[in-house]
């Protein structure tokens, strides 16, 4: 069965995975390939993509000015890609901060969008969209300050001290890595909102376009990318945390099949980089929706 030939390249990783895939035409009854598809998992930086594409339906809806400019100071930045790495103050449009959420992952820029956009609104779209196990509980400066309370740190510098200290038990109960506790959805919930997004039923068609165009321009290559030939083309997002590793994104293929994907990996090591399973995301995947070419869908 293809469940559990995916099951067995996740094993072969050493990780335990989750995965949902779907054509993105067709309807609720149309064929998948689930594996856990319904168990909850944390989504880390792919709840960035709700929060663009709140960003986009307000833009749209004439209630924001994508020109706007915002300040990322240093008390915005919280380590890591784009802005949230930068040395120096750095002043940007709504639109690029939203470009940077997506393309590079940038939390900074992700948690002034989420700002200016609401919070609460950003529950309210999830709802809006049927997606009724997706948790969201704040943005990455929430999750950063959750890390710091739960270590007893007073900020980042200590938190980098402490953490190595902790036992790797101590550290997998940490709230952030709970799905109970933190952002989550479950696999088939991603993918629903790809489809949604991909067939215009997310929001004003010019909104879904511009989610679709900023995953497109991902700069990660390492995960679903991997498991496919160069003339496929894949729009997606990652999401990584220490011993989560997750990627959801669309694979169009040069016959205008196109596939929403969604993998989620767990590992015992809590590294955050692991070679070998970034391969297995996108082995997964390949072998998913392969599956589903083969029915002709």
């Amino acid at each position: 069965m293809v469940e559990e030939r995916i099951r067995e390249v996740f094993a072969g990783a050493g990780a335990e995975g989750l995965l949902h895939a779907v054509p993105v035409g067709g309807g609720p009854e149309v064929e998948e390939v689930a594996v856990g598809a319904e168990e909850p998992v944390v989504i880390a930086s792919v709840f960035k993509v709700l929060v663009v594409l709140e960003f986009a339906r307000q833009v749209s809806a004439g209630q924001l000015d994508p020109r706007e400019r915002v300040r990322v100071t240093a008390a915005d930045r919280l380590g890591g890609w784009g802005t949230a790495g930068c040395a120096d103050d750095v002043e940007l449009s709504l639109r690029d901060l939203a470009f940077f959420a997506i393309s590079v992952s940038d939390n900074s820029a992700a948690d002034l969008l989420l700002a200016r956009v609401g919070l609460d609104t950003v529950r309210l779209l999830a709802g809006e969209l049927g997606l009724a196990r997706t948790r969201i509980v704040g943005g990455p400066r929430d999750v950063l300050e959750s890390m710091l309370a739960e270590v007893g740190a007073r900020d980042e510098a200590e938190f980098a001290r402490r953490y190595p200290a902790l036992t790797d038990d101590r550290k997998r109960r940490l709230s952030v890595l709970d799905p109970q506790r933190t952002n989550a959805a479950t696999p088939r919930e991603i993918t629903r909102l790809l489809r949604l997004v991909w067939r215009d039923e997310a929001g004003p068609p010019d909104a879904c376009a511009q989610v679709r165009e900023l995953m497109a321009r991902q700069v990660f290559k390492h995960r679903l990318v991997s498991g496919f030939p160069d003339e496929v083309t894949i729009a997606a997002k990652t999401g990584t945390l220490p011993g989560l590793h997750m990627e959801a994104g669309v694979v169009r293929y040069p016959d205008g099949g196109r596939y929403a994907v969604s993998v989620f990996a767990r590992t015992r090591e809590l590294a955050a980089s692991r070679t070998a399973v970034d391969s297995a995301i996108g082995a997964t995947a390949r072998i998913a929706v392969d599956f589903l070419r083969s029915r002709g869908l």
